[in-house]
C-alpha cells in the first residue's frame, strides 16, 4: 500500500473536524477605505495585510473585504469596539482560526475582531480549566495533559479556537459518551451586541450561557470559558475495521455503539482508488500501561474483514495528535489550500443506512478527492443536551459528512460542489436530517428558522435582547 494512502487511512477521522451566502471566492487584494466611512477607533488596524488575511477563511469559497480588523488585548477592547459599532450600525465577525468553510467569519465593510491574541490559559484545576477563547484545542490539550486531565470532548482536528467551536457546538469521537464541547461548558465570559462585559452559566444568566453555545455567535463574543476537564487516559487502543458495504458496517456500529465497546467510536466511507469505495469502522478503548484489552474480546461476533484490520496501541498523546500528519501531508501536496466545499449533517437513526446509501450510490468518482471521505458513524444523542444543537429527535443519531477535498483549486468544480451541496442538504433535511452548522452552502433567513425548529423563538428573541442592531456574525445570514 502507498504510504500516502496509509497515512490517509491511518488518520482516524480527524478531518471531520476542521471548519452563509454569497459569491465565490476571489484572490485577497486590499480595497481602499471608503472616505464615507466612519472613522475606526484608533485600536483598530487598516492594514492591507491584516484585512487581507481576514477576508477569507479555509474553504476558500468565500470573499468579503472587511474595513478594519482589531487584535484586541481584552474583553475591554471589544467592548470598546461594539459600543462603538452600535453607534455607527457597523456589523463585527469575530474569527478564531479562520477555520470556517463557507465565510460565516467574514464581514464586508465591517470589522474582524480577530481573537487568536487572546489565548492565555488561565487556570487549571482537577475539575475545570479557565481559558481565553482564542487559545486552540491544540494548546489547551497539552497543559492539560501535562497535569494528567483532559477535556472530555476533543474535536479531532486540534487546531480550532475554543471560542470558534462554542458557537458551532464542538463535536468529536467521545460525543456519545460525553456530548458536544459546548456541554462541558461550565461558565462564560461574554461581550454582548450592546457592549455588555456579562459573565453566565447555567446559573448566572442562563438565558445569555444557552443562547451562545452553539448560537452561531449571534448574541455575543465569548472572550473566555470555563471548561470541563477530566482524568486523561495513558493509552488508546485504536481499531479500524473494514467492510464490504454500507450495511454491514451500520449493523457493527449499531451493535458496538449500545454495548458501549468503545469509548471513541466513528466510521467513513472511503475512496479506494480506483474508483469504489472501502468502508471503515474507527473505534478506541482507553487503557493504562500494561492493561491493553483483549482484542478478541472488543471485536467478538463482528462481521468484518478481520484479515484487513488495523490495530494500533498508542499513547494518549500520540493518537490526539495524530491529525497532524495529515495535514503535513495535505500541505505537502498543496491540497489544504483548495477549497473545501464540505456538507456536514446528522441523519435520523430510522432511515440513516437508506439515505446514505443511496447518495454514496450517486456520487461520482471525484465526488470527495482521493483524501477526502464520507464520514458515516452513529452518536446516542442522550448525551446532548445543549439548547442550540439541533439533533433528529431519536435516541439514535448517524454522523454523514461529505469531506470533500479537490485534488486541484478548479473553481468550477468547486462551484459544482457547492450545488450539490445543496441539493444534498435538502434531500436529507426531506428525510428529516439536520445539518450540523459548519457545511459550504447557501442558508437564507427562512432555512435557519426551519433548522433551529422549537429552538429558532429562544434564538430570535436572545438576538433582540443582546444584539438589538444585528451587527454580529453576519456571515451565517440568519436575521
Amino acid at each position: 500500500m502507498p504510504s500516502d494512502r496509509r497515512m490517509f487511512l491511518s488518520a482516524g477521522l480527524g478531518v471531520t473536524a476542521a471548519l452563509a451566502s454569497g459569491a465565490s471566492g476571489l484572490a485577497a487584494s486590499a480595497q481602499a477605505v471608503s472616505l464615507e466611512s466612519p472613522s475606526l477607533p484608533g485600536n483598530v488596524s487598516l492594514a492591507a495585510d491584516f484585512r487581507s488575511a481576514a477576508a477569507n477563511d479555509f474553504g476558500g469559497l468565500i470573499y468579503r473585504q472587511p474595513r478594519g480588523v482589531l487584535k484586541p488585548a481584552s474583553s475591554g477592547d471589544i467592548a470598546s469596539l461594539m459600543r462603538w459599532a452600535r453607534r455607527q450600525g457597523v456589523k463585527l465577525a469575530a474569527r478564531g482560526q479562520g477555520h470556517s468553510t463557507y465565510g460565516r467569519a467574514l464581514v464586508e465593510d465591517g470589522v474582524v475582531v480577530d481573537m487568536r491574541a487572546m489565548n492565555a490559559i488561565r487556570d487549571i484545576k482537577q475539575d475545570r480549566v479557565v481559558v481565553d477563547a482564542g487559545v486552540t484545542w491544540r494548546d489547551l490539550f497539552e497543559a492539560t495533559l501535562a497535569e494528567g486531565l483532559t477535556p472530555p470532548v476533543l474535536t479531532n482536528y486540534l487546531g480550532l479556537s475554543v471560542g470558534g467551536t462554542i458557537a458551532v457546538g464542538g463535536i468529536g469521537a467521545a460525543s456519545s459518551r460525553h456530548g458536544m464541547q459546548t456541554d462541558n461548558v461550565v461558565a462564560l465570559d461574554v461581550v454582548t451586541g450592546e457592549g455588555e462585559e456579562a459573565s453566565c452559566s447555567a446559573t448566572e444568566n442562563p438565558d445569555l450561557f444557552d443562547a451562545v453555545r452553539a448560537g452561531l455567535g449571534q448574541c455575543g463574543i465569548v472572550t473566555q470559558a470555563t471548561l470541563r476537564l477530566v482524568r486523561a487516559p495513558e493509552r488508546i487502543r485504536r481499531f479500524q475495521l473494514f467492510y464490504p458495504d454500507l450495511s454491514s458496517l451500520a449493523a457493527d456500529q449499531r451493535r458496538v455503539l449500545t454495548e458501549g465497546r468503545f469509548d471513541q467510536l466513528q466510521g467513513a466511507v472511503l475512496p479506494d482508488g480506483s474508483g469504489g469505495w472501502r468502508y471503515q469502522l474507527d473505534g478506541a478503548v482507553f487503557h493504562g500501561t500494561g492493561s491493553a484489552p483483549d482484542d478478541k474480546v472488543v471485536l467478538a461476533g463482528l462481521s468484518d474483514e478481520r484479515g484487513a484490520a488495523v490495530i494500533a496501541d498508542l499513547t494518549y498523546r500520540e493518537d490526539a495528535l495524530a491529525f497532524g500528519k495529515f495535514e503535513t501531508l495535505l500541505r505537502s501536496k498543496g491540497q489544504w489550500s483548495h477549497p473545501q466545499p464540505w456538507l456536514l449533517t446528522f441523519l435520523r437513526g430510522g432511515n440513516a443506512e437508506r439515505v446514505a446509501g443511496d447518495i454514496v450510490a450517486g456520487l461520482k468518482g471525484d465526488a470527495v478527492g482521493p483524501f477526502g471521505r464520507v464520514t458515516f458513524y452513529p452518536l446516542l444523542t442522550k448525551a446532548f443536551r445543549t439548547p442550540l444543537v439541533r439533533l433528529p429527535a431519536e435516541d439514535i443519531v448517524f454522523v454523514f459528512n461529505l469531506i470533500r477535498i479537490p485534488a486541484s483549486n478548479d473553481a468550477a468544480t468547486a462551484e459544482r460542489m457547492l450545488v450539490e451541496n445543496r441539493m444534498l442538504y435538502d434531500r436529507i433535511r426531506e428525510a428529516g436530517g439536520v445539518q450540523y452548522p459548519v457545511g459550504a452552502f447557501a442558508m437564507s433567513p427562512g432555512d435557519w428558522e426551519v433548522h433551529f425548529g422549537s429552538g429558532w423563538p429562544q434564538l430570535r428573541a436572545a438576538k433582540r435582547r443582546y444584539d438589538p442592531e444585528r451587527l454580529l456574525a453576519p456571515g451565517y445570514n440568519l436575521f
